[in-house]
């Protein structure tokens, strides 16, 4: 639901989500001061007790994970949170300041936007007053505006994220208030941002802006939807990284001290509805730009959502120059509930990837077809032949069938298998082994069909394979291929979840199966077994006019219409089965 909708149906969005964080995470707690006072807060620490300089941070809501979701040991000690996209109050700061400050202390660290600073400095101030040690640290890393006049200064970006971390870090590690506090003002000078909108955030209660029109995105937007540097048409996410490091990376506007040879972590964050697939992909378009044009080492990288706006659509990328200690820090633990683990190591320029393993079903060699064919590979082609035909001539009857129950392209799938199968037998298939032969008419059909038929049918033929290949032996008995036949046909029903009477291939092939078994245990010949193993084929497919449909489309279709038409994948496979016996029948009987 959308945070506008969700709006109607609570009173204050930000406490709600406050009391869903604490019960989703048993390591936080929130200050019981609703709805003025909203404070989320580690729930081991007490100020009169805690014997660690306390890391403090927050401003408006609406950026969620920032700040509530990073507060934890090693990164924050207490997240002050306003209203959506505005600054809280400075009885709020104090009452955090309050919550969480023992005597060695509390680092306050702001985004540099004008309510934040002037709250939390008041806040600052009246906590000095109280006897509280306080330090403020504030941070601008926003790149995408020239450097400006007057007193405003660059806003607070995703880089803020890691002053977070390295502070805390700090602060765990024991360091004093003034050690902590110049480890976060370091930190805060050494990263740069810049964010990329392809939509602007609603908020709660309003109708989105339509400063975006259709094909145009926004160059160095602020985290409230505040309007950018530049608003461009539509570019390739390469293009866009390459925009925005560039920006970052300035030699002229020198907003980080990064140059070549400079080690880097990178921050690459959504802004709220952005997948996390888009974001991957802008990382791994990032990644080597910094390290092949722009001569960076890559030691750390970051994606996700850390700082969002809203339901905005698009990204924001941070580069932060990176030593031994800053490393160490992001590398410290923290229960922190929406810090990520980095991808930690010097990155190489391209990564190779590694190759694909090769089937353990075949030779180095792809198979081809023998120059001599032996008695039984000219009886298997023929058989094979006369089914791919079978099936090929019922091709517009299948569709019609399928256009009733189905998606209407059963026939064309079919045709599409059947006919590779005619052109790979005439190069491919190693007729004189049978076993290999079927693996190979899987191979065919995998490669072409698609589809659900497409699969149950490459799982059909290598189920049979791997049956047949049991005997170790090229030639195959009468009873190995009806050992292969009950094979395949069990691995079809464990994988596809049908068995009789589901209104699937199976009817027909199970019945197939089942008068063949019968009619071999009986004395009969092999081949007339056969033969009368596929009328049992033809009759089970049209039966399955009588069944309701349990598996595949045919399951949304009603009673009525099911009962007009057999399925159109029972009567393919009866059309293929009784090809081949009839095929065998014509060779064996010739005189």
């Amino acid at each position: 639901m959308p945070l506008d909708g969700l709006h109607l149906v609570t009173h204050d969005v930000v406490t709600e989500f406050i009391e869903g964080l604490v019960e989703t995470c048993p390591g936080l707690q929130y200050l019981d001061g609703f709805p003025e006072v909203k404070v989320v807060l580690r729930a081991d620490v007490s100020s009169g007790s805690y014997e660690k300089v306390a890391v403090i941070s927050g401003g408006g809501s609406g950026h969620e994970p920032a700040h509530a979701g990073f507060v934890g040991p090693g990164m924050l000690t207490a997240a002050i949170c306003g209203n959506v996209f505005t600054s809280p109050t400075v009885n709020s700061i104090l009452a955090g300041i309050r919550a969480v400050t023992g005597p060695k202390g509390c680092l306050l660290i702001v985004k540099n936007y004008t309510g934040d600073r002037l709250n939390f400095g008041l806040a600052a101030e009246q906590a000095k007053a109280e006897g509280y040690k306080v330090e403020t640290v504030i941070v601008g890393d926003d790149c995408a505006l020239p450097p400006p006049r007057g007193v405003a200064g660059r806003r607070g970006l995703a880089g803020t994220i890691f002053v977070h971390k390295i502070a805390g870090a700090a602060a765990d590690a024991g360091l004093s208030l003034v050690e902590v506090a110049a480890e976060a003002k370091r930190a805060s000078e050494m990263v740069g941002t810049v964010g990329v909108a392809l939509s602007l955030c609603t908020l709660p209660g309003q109708v989105t802006s339509d400063r975006l029109g259709p094909g145009k995105m926004e160059l160095g937007l602020g985290i409230h939807g505040e309007p950018g540097a530049a608003v461009i048409d539509l570019q390739p996410v390469d293009v866009v990284v390459s925009l925005v490091l560039k920006q970052i990376l300035s030699t002229e506007a020198h907003y980080v001290p990064i140059t070549r040879g400079s080690r880097v972590v990178l921050m690459i964050n959504g802004l709220g509805a952005t997948p996390l697939m888009e974001l991957m992909i802008a990382s791994g378009k990032a990644i080597p730009q910094l390290q092949l044009e722009h001569g960076l080492a890559v030691d750390r990288v970051y994606t996700g959502s850390f700082m969002t706006s809203l339901d905005m659509a698009g990204f924001s990328i941070s580069v932060m120059k990176a030593d031994y200690s800053i490393l160490q820090r992001l590398d410290a633990p923290t229960k922190a509930p929406c810090w990520p683990v980095g991808a930690d190591g010097n990155h190489p320029p391209t990564k190779i990837p590694v190759p694909v393993p090769p089937s353990r079903l075949h030779h180095d060699e792809p198979s081809s077809r023998p120059q001599e064919l032996n008695e039984q590979a000219h009886i298997l082609e023929a058989a094979i032949e006369a089914s791919a035909n079978a099936v090929i001539n019922l091709r517009d009857v299948l569709n019609e069938w399928d256009s009733k129950v189905g998606d209407g392209d059963c026939g064309t799938t079919m045709f599409r298998g059947a006919t590779t199968i005619l052109e790979d037998m005439k190069k491919h298939y190693p007729l004189n082994d049978a076993a290999a032969t079927v693996n190979e008419i899987g191979c065919s059909i995998g490669r072409v069909m698609g589809g659900t038929s497409g699969v149950l049918y490459d799982i059909f033929c290598k189920a049979a394979y791997a049956k047949l290949k049991e005997k170790q032996s090229s030639t195959v008995t009468p009873k190995g291929w009806v050992d292969a036949l009950e094979a395949a046909i069990g691995a079809v029903s464990k994988y596809g979840g049908a068995s009789a009477g589901y209104r699937t291939l199976l009817d027909a092939l199970i019945p197939a199966c089942g008068a063949l078994q019968e009619r071999l245990a009986a004395g009969d010949d092999p081949l007339t077994a056969f033969v009368l193993s596929s009328e049992a084929a033809i009759t089970g497919a049209e039966s399955t006019k009588n069944m309701q449909a349990q598996a595949g489309r045919s399951t949304y279709i009603t009673g009525d219409v099911l009962s007009t038409v057999p399925d159109p994948g029972a009567m393919a496979a009866a059309a293929w089965y009784r090809a081949a016996a009839l095929a065998l029948q014509n060779c064996l009987q010739k005189p």
